[in-house]
Formats: C-alpha cells, sequence, structure tokens
C-alpha cells in the first residue's frame, strides 16, 4: 500500500474491526477497505420477485384470514361511499 493514516476512533469501534478481522481472518487495514467499498457502491437494485419470495418464505404475510377480513372491510367502504 502506498497510504499510511491514523484515525481517532472510539473503543466500540476498534473492538469491531478487530472481531470483523478475526471472523474473516484479514488485516484490520482490509477490514476498513472492505468497509469502504461496500459503503462507496452503487446501491443494488432489489428484485420485487426475490422480495416477495422471501416475504412468503418468512411467513410473515398476512394469512388467509386476516386478508379474506380486510377484502370484506374494504368491500364495504366501498359501498357505503357508493351509497352516499
Amino acid at each position: 500500500m502506498t497510504h499510511r493514516s491514523t484515525f481517532a476512533l472510539d473503543e466500540a469501534t476498534t473492538q469491531r474491526i478487530r472481531n470483523l478481522s478475526t471472523l474473516w481472518q484479514v488485516s484490520q487495514a482490509e477490514v476498513i477497505r472492505r468497509a469502504v467499498a461496500q459503503a462507496d457502491a452503487p446501491p443494488a437494485k432489489p428484485d420485487p420477485l426475490a422480495l416477495l419470495e422471501q416475504l412468503h418464505l418468512s411467513a410473515q404475510g398476512l394469512t388467509a384470514g386476516d386478508a379474506g377480513a380486510y377484502l370484506a372491510e374494504i368491500r364495504a367502504d366501498r359501498q357505503q361511499w357508493r351509497a352516499k
């Protein structure tokens, strides 16, 4: 490397860098290089189908009963609105 820098970091950040260095089995400088590269990378466009599949697999969507109750409520609201 051709540049050396000195930074003043809080203890928590220093420990996190050390932990990642151990976990990834790389130098602390490499941890920082990777973090900067990721922060500087353009955001990836999410794939809507992949997100939907993740939602289904996580079982955090509406249950059939909840969906039916929601649709019934919407229908009733629309009928009430049309009656006016």
